[in-house]
């Protein structure tokens, strides 16, 4: 009897051990397409500018601003939904032609990774209206 419970707590042991989450390990086709709907160009060689207009972004979206460093083009944010964290990390680096700033947002919903395009559509949405309303001098 003690050698069946041993053996079966060893099988459980290697099964659940072995199994993975779909939620947290994504196929590579699944990385490509989030990664296609996080990352946008936006035709500006000033990521200093681009960064300013991302803050102003995700406070009118009603973030809040934990961190954010212009030199490194970073940008994190939080925003609280029916008492659940949202999180924004916003990246902005040059392009390697130098002509543009290539963006990618990250966002999460309690730790797990937002996959819904409407989410980012929205935000560079937003953010294209502010560059543009801020390359015109619109304030």
């Amino acid at each position: 009897m003690k050698l069946l419970k041993i053996t079966f707590f060893a099988a459980f042991l290697a099964i659940t051990g072995c199994a993975t989450h779909d939620a947290r390990i994504l196929g590579a086709d699944n990385q490509v397409e989030l990664r296609s709907m996080q990352t946008r160009a936006f035709d500006t060689s000033d990521k200093t500018i681009v960064v300013r207009n991302v803050i102003s972004t995700l406070q009118d979206l009603s973030f809040v601003i934990d961190k954010a460093d212009t030199d490194l083009g970073t940008v994190s944010a939080t925003r609280l939904v029916s008492g659940n964290k949202v999180r924004m990390t916003v990246t902005a680096r040059p392009s390697s032609s130098g002509k543009s700033v290539i963006v990618r947002a990250n966002a999460q919903y309690n730790l797990k990774p937002i996959e819904n395009p409407k989410i980012y559509q929205d935000f560079f949405s937003a953010l294209s209206k502010s560059l543009f309303l801020s390359a015109n001098a619109v304030e």
